[in-house]
């Protein structure tokens, strides 16, 4: 395969007479791969998740935050029907793909950004003082941010 690339940048170099600068002796002796050009064009794909997922939960909190002030205003001042309502509005409340995304960054992101192990652990290490793990959201995150006794 490197042959290939070598052939049509030969090529490249060849014609390229008047047109632009040609390459560097540095550039035209790095080894060319798959797995370079892959990381050259994008964002690594762990860094593509956690947008996803810091998007998606700002998302989903906005989308309770309606809800809880709809249900607010249904309920008025009887607090016993705003915290039974709410309670069944969390535990119904779904967040299917965006803990499918959430369990692919638990599963993938050591292993995508090569983290090292701790020996006396035996855990991955700290990143930036926290686990890189975070937590599936469920009912009991929903009444954490947003409680049912008002």
């Amino acid at each position: 395969m490197s042959g290939d690339v070598e052939r049509v940048i030969g090529q490249r170099i060849e014609g390229a007479e008047g047109i632009g600068k040609p390459l560097s002796e540095r550039t035209r002796q790095r080894a060319r791969t798959v797995e370079a050009y892959l990381k050259g064009g994008n964002p690594p794909r762990w860094m593509q998740r956690i947008g996803d997922i810091e998007r998606g939960i700002a998302n989903e909190r906005r989308r309770l935050r309606r809800a809880y002030r709809a249900l607010e205003d249904e309920c008025g001042d009887d607090r016993a029907a705003f915290a039974r309502r709410w309670r069944a509005v969390a535990a119904a409340w779904s967040f299917g793909a965006l803990n499918e995304l959430i369990e692919q960054h638990n599963a993938w992101y050591p292993i995508e950004r090569d983290l090292p192990m701790d020996i006396r652990t035996r855990d991955y290490v700290l990143v930036n003082g926290r686990s890189f793990r975070r937590p599936l959201l469920d009912p009991a995150w929903i009444l954490q941010h947003f409680p049912a006794d008002r």
